[in-house]
């Protein structure tokens, strides 16, 4: 599997594009995952429901299955944070992951930018952001893309990962 990270800071338009590539990226005949690095605890269960009844009696594990899905729900407990190697592996194949956040791993990254937040650019100090898409021009060492231009930066990240 070829793995590529969308990656910057709160606000900056990571998810939006995500949500983007993988339209256009899927669009053109590829097979794509994702996944989403989280920064806080969050929850895809409801409280009273059986799989939340489950995961709040002990259970490490809760896989909740139906014709349409199955979801793989794994309680850390005490446990470190899985790497992302780790979270990798439990993947079935696909052409392409795409990666939001994990922004200190070594995989290739474009750094999403949108000058109105204020933040600094990752890029400059960060050798594994290959390019950054922003909302405005920048003078960078590596190519620029517009936020919005979806296709121009599923170019890219195909011709990087040889797809």
């Amino acid at each position: 599997m070829k793995l590529y990270g969308i990656v910057g800071w709160k606000n900056a338009g990571k998810t939006g594009l995500m949500e983007r590539l993988v339209t256009e990226i899927t669009g053109r005949g590829f097979t794509v995952s994702t996944v989403k690095h989280a920064h806080h605890s969050f929850d895809v269960d409801h409280p009273g429901k059986d799989s939340h009844r489950h995961r709040v009696a002990g259970a490490t594990e809760v896989l909740l299955a139906s014709r349409n899905r199955f979801a793989l729900m794994h309680e850390l407990r005490d446990e470190d944070e899985a790497t992302l190697d780790t979270l990798l592996s439990k993947l079935a194949p696909v052409d392409l992951v795409l990666i939001e956040g994990y922004k200190r791993d070594a995989h290739p990254k474009v750094e999403a930018h949108r000058s109105v937040t204020g933040n600094p650019l990752i890029a400059p100090d960060d050798p594994t952001v290959r390019a950054v898409a922003s909302d405005t021009a920048l003078d960078l060492d590596r190519p620029v893309f517009n936020l919005d231009d979806t296709s121009a930066i599923a170019d890219f990240i195909l011709a990087e990962t040889g797809l």
